[in-house]
């Protein structure tokens, strides 16, 4: 019998390498994020971008250091000087505080985004602190798709599942259109990781930008977001966090890694 079981067991050993064969998820770690006064967020590079190009740093809308905007509201080529703390892979240490030259664009209509442009390019940070940024996905999020939230605020990581799209995303006075909704548990987010980067786990790009939870099960309120289908019906999912997709991002990007809204094919919200 001991015979036997070694016999199996070397068996084991020697099918085990193409057991491990199969392919598997890309690692996410803090590469990349940066941690904001009150929000999360992260350095995220365009398709488009080169190495040389200035970077940009993604978080919500409603991370402005102006505060919340108007529904309506579109700011373009604002002057900001605002800093961000550049996060080792790890998340134990911030390696680095980066400096906003501009804020390129923000808005709370449609989606929630805020894109800084930085004083530093991309080869210059990776140069200097031997991190690389975020790729910024040009691909709408799949459904059922594996995903990181990852706060630098709170130097964590949320794992979950796209758990489908929502119509309308109604909070208080706000709208967002076609946004995330996660599976749970998993991602129960809180206050801080607003702005966290969602990270495809298959890919490692950014698909989307979190950005809110329903707190306490109230409908449409502020902290408390409700969904709105294409026939008008309100559904309320207590504890269920949101976030909106940034594919659209790259529609704006023009030469230079600057936001020109007056691109063709443009699909942000405008002025």
């Amino acid at each position: 019998m001991l015979k036997y079981l070694a016999a199996v067991a070397l068996l084991a050993a020697a099918l085990a390498p193409t057991a491990q064969a199969a392919p598997v998820a890309a690692a996410v770690d803090f590469t990349g994020t940066v941690k904001l006064s009150n929000c999360s967020g992260s350095v995220v590079k365009p398709p488009s971008a080169g190495v040389n190009d200035k970077a940009l740093v993604l978080s919500n809308g409603h991370c402005y250091e102006g505060g919340f905007l108007d529904p309506g509201e579109v700011l373009v080529n604002r002057a900001s000087s605002r800093t961000f703390s550049l996060l080792s892979a790890n998340g134990q240490s911030t390696v680095a505080t980066l400096r906003a030259s501009k804020l390129a664009y923000a808005t709370m209509t449609d989606t929630d985004v805020t894109i800084y442009q930085l004083t530093s390019t991309y080869a210059q940070i990776q140069s200097q602190y031997g991190i690389k940024p975020l790729t910024l996905s040009a691909a709408h999020p799949a459904a059922g798709a594996s995903i990181r939230v990852v706060s630098g605020y709170w130097k964590k990581i949320y794992s979950c599942r796209v758990d489908g799209f929502v119509t309308q995303l109604h909070e208080d006075n706000w709208v967002w259109k076609d946004s995330v909704r996660y599976s749970t548990p998993g991602c129960e987010v809180i206050g801080g990781t607003s702005g966290s980067p969602v990270v495809d786990a298959s890919t490692g790009a950014v698909v989307a930008v979190n950005n809110t939870i329903n707190e306490s099960g109230e409908r449409c309120t502020l902290d408390n977001p409700c969904e709105v289908d294409a026939a008008g019906n309100v559904t309320v999912h207590k504890g269920v966090g949101y976030a909106e997709e940034t594919y659209l991002i790259n529609t704006c990007v023009d030469t230079g890694n600057t936001i020109n809204l007056n691109k063709a094919g443009c699909a942000l919200p405008k002025p």
